[in-house]
């Protein structure tokens, strides 16, 4: 597709493929003025669902706000609807993999307060999210600017208008179909009841729960079908009881999925309260507000190997790693797809080629601070002889380099 555009608008020049979905592909890009470095969503126009344009707009009716990105560009261009937006970091679904699929309480409750922020804020602007998940909330890119310290709300293309300019609600409707992702959907979106404030808020209690334990007990079902698998997993959410679902967790959990069940379809969910419930989680444990998350920490990603990565994936029936031999090092890629075209996992040749490439790519096509990356892949013996294993995993906006010094045995982050 980079072959077909090269630009977009007048001065967005299009780098390598960052990731790929149902909405389309996306893509690093650079602002040939300002040399800022950014994203770009792109959906073939005879898509069957476009949305890339909806998204747009209303990602530009909720600009200023923090924890939601700004939009630079958006248009059809050729076969292509485009969308420029900001470059962000990688996702919660990204780092709980990195951190060995455990948060610390500390973290799951600074995540918590928020993602309860950006829900209140998108609903304060009349819209409904209707596909909460771990995938939708990503962290900004920059350390310097403690950009990694903020939660994004992404992927609008499901959000609806719930109330109208005059605070109209819309009205309960039944024989629905469900919309969102099954895992994380609230019981009533999967028995057909249209979605309302309360369903996100259900949804974010799922994920809190989901780090919390590191699994859902509906999660794993096989069926024939998808419709067979949704009737499953809904079963099981009606069968298990609030208490039984936060078995493990700290109570104020029960009381948030209480809180969210007894919500009323036009109510307004009392954010500050739910809020608060955490923040007297946090005092009561004695953390302190330092605004450090797990992936923040450096023993986090220490000592993990691909072997045991992979016993814990497929125990849980998840993707593995797989590993590709690249000159005399092994590259790894993690995810449900094969490494974007471009990534190092397909670069051919010696191994003093591919770290001379590697870099090459870390100047020009990585997210912020890619110098200072290089600087610190190079200062733990990136360019030496007993140069580091790479392991890249790759979000749809981002993209995170672990390399793994064959001295020392550990990971670290290159950011």
């Amino acid at each position: 597709m980079t072959q077909r555009i090269g630009k977009v608008g007048s001065v967005y020049c299009l780098g390598r493929k960052l990731g790929s979905g149902s909405f389309g592909e996306i893509y690093y890009a650079v602002d040939s003025q300002t040399g800022k470095e950014l994203a770009v969503k792109l959906e073939r126009v005879d898509s069957k669902h476009p949305m890339l344009l909806y998204e747009a707009k209303l990602l530009k009716h909720l600009e200023g706000a923090q924890g939601f990105a700004s939009v630079y560009f958006s248009d059809t261009q050729g076969d292509y609807n485009v969308m420029v937006m900001d470059l962000l970091g990688p996702s919660l679904e990204d780092l709980f993999n990195i951190c060995r699929r455990r948060f610390s309480l500390k973290t799951l409750i600074l995540l918590a307060e928020q993602m309860l922020y950006r829900i209140e804020y998108l609903h304060s602007k009349d819209f409904i999210h209707r596909d909460i998940k771990p995938d939708n909330f990503l962290i900004g890119v920059s350390r310097k600017t403690q950009q990694s310290q903020i939660l994004y709300l992404i992927d609008f293309g499901l959000a609806k208008k719930y109330r109208d300019s005059k605070c109209n609600h819309i009205p309960y409707r039944d024989n629905k179909s469900m919309t969102g992702t099954a895992r994380y959907a609230s019981v009533n979106a999967h028995r057909g009841i249209e979605q309302s404030r309360r369903d996100d808020i259900e949804a974010i209690g799922y994920v809190l729960i989901y780090f919390c334990k590191g699994q859902l007990p509906w999660q794993g079902f096989q069926a024939a079908t998808k419709e067979e698998k949704y009737n499953k997993i809904m079963e099981c959410k009606q069968s298990t009881s609030v208490e039984s679902l936060c078995k493990g967790c700290p109570m104020i959990f029960v009381t948030y999925m209480n809180y969210a069940k007894a919500l009323r379809f036009e109510d307004r969910p009392d954010y500050a309260y739910l809020r608060r419930l955490f923040k007297e989680l946090f005092a009561k444990e004695g953390y302190e507000n330092d605004g450090v998350y797990d992936w923040s920490q450096p023993s986090v990603t220490d000592s993990v190997t691909s072997s045991q990565f992979n016993k814990q994936a497929e125990a849980r029936g998840e993707p593995q790693l797989r590993v590709r031999e690249v000159g005399s090092k092994q590259y790894r890629n993690a995810g449900d797809e094969p490494a974007a075209e471009g990534s190092p996992m397909r670069w051919q040749g010696s191994a003093k080629e591919t770290r001379s490439r590697h870099a090459d790519s870390m100047r020009s096509t990585a997210p912020a601070a890619a110098t200072d990356r290089v600087k610190s892949a190079r200062s733990h013996g990136f360019d030496s002889e007993a140069c580091c294993s790479l392991l890249s995993m790759f979000g749809v906006h981002s993209v995170i380099v672990l390399y793994r010094c064959q001295n020392c045995q550990n990971f670290r982050r290159s950011w």
